[in-house]
């Protein structure tokens, strides 16, 4: 009923369809842009998120350990080692299988960091670092931990095996996957707000100092970073000591600009022509007392940044064996800038 009588008075009160077709555009657009972004969060919070109250495995604390340094790479990885070798025997032992498999796994890794508690956090190197002329720091997206590390490290690998047959001859090349932060579920408020990205942002920042001084000098060192991680490697971008800066199927990086992000490196911006990223609204309000949505299109031509090909592929795509996305992502690694196709 009262729906309406609203249409019948519509045309003859303020706020009404004839009073719509008079008011500025830019007022319509805002009332639109809260709109949409109100029903985002909205969704996010009334929509169940799987798992939430599922208890996490015990582990024990991460090693301390001063920040790495080439001389001393061998007995930060072995310490990590060490320490992911004790989060999966502790796992097993309260009955968490599947965690404690995937720690055993890393335990023969090169580790410059890990913490088994909680989601966890893992940072792991492939490649000899402490030689590297060309660095490649992978920041993942939502939905990345532990038990679901395998995923993000196939993307690593994919990378790391491509640099290793292209890179020329003399050049050595590393790939640092860095599970620094605490993800955002995919289905979560926390995804659409930059919350999470600015308290990550201090520590990619750091990290990337570190990487700094364990590689070779004169290091390229590039960000590539994924949905979510677009947003954090954003935030973190004044004062990142990067060549470049790479977002790939990005919501969004909480800039209106690339010039807004102050930073001196490369930005390059890629999406999937199958990517479902590109039907989320690139819009950003204040609501709730926080910033929610990310803004400009990374991939438009105002946000400005040098946009290359990906391909057809999908979200979870940008590092396929074989796909155009991965070629060029390997020539910006390697600094071959000319051959990265538009």
């Amino acid at each position: 009923m009262e729906q309406g009588r609203e249409r019948e008075t519509a045309g003859t009160r303020p706020g009404g369809a004839e009073d719509m077709v008079h008011r500025p555009a830019h007022r319509l657009a805002g009332r639109l842009r809260r709109g949409l972004l109100a029903a985002l969060v909205a969704a996010a919070v009334a929509v169940p998120l799987a798992g939430a109250a599922r208890a996490q495995a015990p582990a024990p604390p991460p090693a301390r350990l001063p920040p790495p340094a080439v001389a001393g790479l061998d007995a930060t990885y072995a310490a990590h080692r060490a320490n992911a070798a004790e989060a999966a025997r502790t796992a097993a032992e309260h009955g968490y299988r599947d965690r404690a498999a995937t720690e055993r796994g890393l335990a023969a890794r090169q580790l410059l960091y890990f913490d088994g508690r909680g989601a966890g956090l893992v940072t792991e190197v492939l490649g000899d670092l402490a030689h590297a002329g060309r660095v490649a720091v992978l920041v993942p997206g939502s939905d990345t931990g532990i038990d679901t590390y395998a995923r993000f490290r196939a993307t690593a690998v994919a990378l790391h095996q491509r640099l290793t047959r292209e890179a020329p001859a003399g050049v050595r090349t590393a790939v640092v996957a860095w599970l620094g932060y605490e993800t955002p579920g995919t289905v979560s408020p926390s995804v659409a707000t930059t919350g999470r990205a600015e308290g990550a942002a201090p520590e990619l920042r750091a990290f990337v100092r570190d990487v700094r001084a364990v590689a070779a000098p004169r290091a390229r060192v590039s960000l590539l970073c994924h949905s979510y991680g677009s947003v954090v490697c954003a935030r973190a971008a004044a004062g990142l000591d990067a060549d470049d800066l790479v977002f790939l199927g990005s919501p969004g990086t909480g800039a209106d600009t690339a010039a807004d992000l102050r930073t001196r490196a490369r930005v390059w911006a890629a999406r999937g022509a199958a990517d479902w990223v590109e039907h989320v609204p690139h819009l950003d309000a204040a609501l709730f007392g926080t910033t929610v949505g990310f803004g400009t299109d990374p991939v438009s031509e105002e946000y400005g940044a040098r946009v290359f090909a990906a391909g057809d592929g999908g979200h979870s795509d940008y590092f396929a064996p074989g796909s155009l996305s991965l070629a060029n992502l390997t020539r910006i690694v390697l600094g071959h800038t000319q051959e990265v196709t538009r």
